[in-house]
């Protein structure tokens, strides 16, 4: 948030936490956790500051990302920047009539930039799962996916300073965008693909791209 002789005119939701995991890997509080501090923290702060930018026609900037389009083994986290999405989508369009402008910015893949993810051992996800997982998975299983997911966390760009670079135009263009993009090409297209083609072309890349 920042105050200036204008009033209170700029509020950047940026508060997130990341995960790796099936879907039956994480327990109920994992996902309430998570829907807690990545989608409510947001709403909660909105809310609290919404009569302040209101009155001083401010600029609400919310830090989503492109695994809002798709997931590849982080389910939990796309859940939470997708829903953050829809309620970015809504607010902007109430927005508009007092003069609020509402930016989303979606980042690729920053993990060495943000180290919002820490590298997960197989020891480490296999010790935390409940016995019908195990039953159902094997450690060689958890290994392989531990080392994608790694391998994917080690890709991350290490120049924050381009999703450092959107924010500060969203907050300071005279017309800012309603998303910023800020990914690679290969990114862009996966994205790209979810959007334009069907449901089962998308899930046979991601496959493709999980079985490598």
């Amino acid at each position: 948030s920042h105050f200036s002789p204008t009033g209170f005119w700029g509020l950047v939701n940026n508060a997130g936490i990341s995960t790796f995991g099936e879907t039956g890997w994480l327990p109920m509080e994992t996902y309430e956790k998570f829907a807690d501090v990545n989608l409510l923290g947001s709403i909660r702060t909105t809310l609290a500051f919404l009569p302040l930018l209101r009155k001083y026609k401010g600029r609400i900037v919310f830090m989503s990302s492109i695994i809002a389009y798709f997931t590849l083994g982080n389910g939990i986290y796309s859940m939470t920047k997708a829903a953050i999405e829809k309620f970015c989508d809504a607010l902007r369009l109430e927005m508009k009539k007092f003069g609020v402008q509402v930016c989303i910015i979606q980042p690729g893949n920053y993990a060495r930039s943000t180290k919002i993810q820490p590298p997960l051992s197989a020891e480490e996800i296999w010790s935390e799962l409940s016995e019908e997982e195990k039953a159902v998975y094997n450690k060689e299983y958890v290994q392989e996916r531990a080392n994608f997911f790694n391998s994917i966390l080690s890709e991350g760009s290490p120049n924050g300073s381009e999703v450092v670079d959107a924010m500060v135009d969203a907050l300071t263009s005279p017309a800012p965008k309603a998303r910023y993009m800020v990914a690679k090409l290969k990114e862009k297209a996966l994205v790209f693909v979810c959007a334009l083609f069907p449901t089962v072309v998308m899930d046979s890349v991601l496959s493709y791209a999980l079985s490598k």
